[in-house]
């Protein structure tokens, strides 16, 4: 396998110095705080130099933190609610990635595997799993297959929606009201090449807890400006859900928002305003739309990140 780098938009030289600047200049500003306000004798200072590595591991993790915190979008900022929703049918992470592939080959005839070397360099710990995700799964590239999820995005979607339930068909979607943001394109696309083009990618996710109680745009926002995590859509969640059907089983599960997708309905106020998602009605998997600014505490977007090494 090619060690082909996966990289979303970083910081550029200029920002990357300025940013230089701006810590150098506040570890100096607070060091002359720390002086000026922390009382202590010659002995307590050099107590203090002695344990210089917990100093500057502590201020590390804090420039972090806040960095980190800082860098996200303030847009839709308001559209977050606490929420304690959760995996409630025992869900807890992924099954392993030869379960989910073996699944998915007995599923859709004529579908192959991933890149052995990255299944194998993921499996020996070689690959890391990013921070925020909850494990790997395995993804059909459906791009590279039409002869068995069809040519568009949304006959691959139903593909999958018919193997979880054949009565999983409540909206009626085609190109023209159901397609992958540009930003969801660009992702899969890199990451396809990054592995080889296989017939099943390997993707790092998590199932919606991380944005839990955020409206889907909001969420697209922090997605957007956490480098290195991308939106899944409805395909993906749908697979995530067809090898782990015990992530939705019971009404009070945390329904699943799909912002990797940009979906229409006709009439609706605002074109491209409504989000996809997976809820659990009536003892089944229901795949719904509403608006994409709805903000409820039973709600996560579902994300994908890049692995450390790929």
């Amino acid at each position: 396998m090619k060690r082909t780098s996966i990289t979303s938009v970083q910081v550029t030289p200029g920002q990357k110095n300025q940013f230089e600047r701006l810590v150098a200049d506040a570890a100096r500003h607070g060091a002359n705080l720390a002086l000026a306000k922390v009382k202590a004798d010659r002995i307590g200072w050099q107590n203090l130099l002695s344990r210089g590595d917990e100093l500057r591991t502590a201020i590390a993790e804090l420039v972090v933190a806040e960095t980190r915190g800082l860098v996200l979008s303030k847009r839709y900022a308001g559209e977050e609610k606490e929420s304690d929703y959760g995996y409630l049918s025992g869900y807890k992470k992924p099954m392993g990635l030869t379960d989910q592939i073996n699944l998915l080959c007995e599923l859709f005839s004529g579908l192959g595997y991933p890149n052995p070397d990255l299944q194998k360099q993921i499996e020996n710990g070689a690959v890391k799993l990013p921070e925020y995700a909850e494990g790997w799964f395995a993804i059909p590239n459906w791009v590279k297959n039409p002869q068995i999820f069809g040519t568009t995005y949304s006959a691959a979607l139903q593909k999958i929606l018919d193997q979880i339930d054949d009565e999983l068909k409540r909206i009626g979607f085609n190109e023209n009201c159901l397609h992958q943001s540009a930003h969801s394109i660009s992702f899969w696309r890199n990451l396809s090449k990054a592995q080889d083009n296989p017939d099943i990618l390997i993707i790092a996710a998590q199932f919606g807890i991380r944005h839990r109680g955020r409206s889907s745009r909001r969420a697209l926002e922090v997605i957007m400006s956490t480098p290195g995590e991308y939106a899944l859509g409805a395909f993906a969640v749908s697979c995530m859900l067809l090898t782990h059907p015990e992530r939705l089983k019971d009404y009070d599960d945390l329904w699943i928002d799909c912002p990797g997708d940009e979906y229409n309905y006709p009439g609706f106020k605002t074109r491209f305003g409504r989000v996809l998602f997976f809820s659990f009605l009536d003892k089944k998997i229901r795949l719904d739309g509403e608006g994409n600014m709805r903000v409820a505490t039973a709600y996560g977007s579902a994300s994908a990140f890049l692995a450390q090494q790929i």
